[in-house]
């Protein structure tokens, strides 16, 4: 069955596919009610190892935070779980490609500036990435065009601190 023009929650609709991984697909779509594009996030609920149910409580757990991309809805209809969240732009990754894996001075010190904000935020929470690459840092689009965000947490874990105990 394809997902393509598919209406999740009555009102996030499916358009194109942007993305896809181990787990499952990353698809671009849009808000009928706001007219905001969205990314949707798909996997398999009958498969064992789901992850978006576990990210779906992180991304809960850290929002509001530095970087952290805002979650619209979650819920499974029919034989898949979906994620609607904040739609990116591109990865670090891409933009280092496309500029010939070359960034001036002042953009590695203003990445850096906000990629370690991004990461004390979720130490701050009790968390740890665990997957930290220029893929998994992605950059807004309009208004946020300026900002860092930090995506995948299909491997973060808690820690704890025994120092501070």
């Amino acid at each position: 069955m394809s997902l393509i023009d598919k209406t999740i929650a009555g009102h996030y609709r499916i358009s194109e596919i942007i993305g896809k991984g181990g787990f499952g697909e990353t698809y671009r779509g849009i808000d009928t009610n706001s007219l905001n594009e969205v990314a949707i996030k798909v996997e398999p609920n009958k498969t064992q190892g789901q992850r978006l149910p576990q990210e779906y409580k992180l991304y809960r757990l850290l929002s509001g935070g530095c970087g952290i991309p805002s979650v619209e809805y979650f819920g499974s209809s029919h034989a898949q779980n979906f994620l609607v969240m904040d739609l990116l732009g591109k990865s670090l990754e891409d933009i280092f490609k496309w500029c010939q894996y070359k960034f001036s001075l002042k953009t590695v010190l203003m990445l850096a500036d906000q990629m370690i904000s991004c990461i004390q935020w979720t130490h701050m929470k009790g968390l740890i990435h665990r997957d930290i690459k220029p893929d998994n840092f992605m950059i807004g689009v309009n208004e946020n065009s300026n900002k860092v965000y930090l995506i995948d947490y299909g491997l973060m874990k808690s820690y704890y601190d025994f120092k501070s105990s």
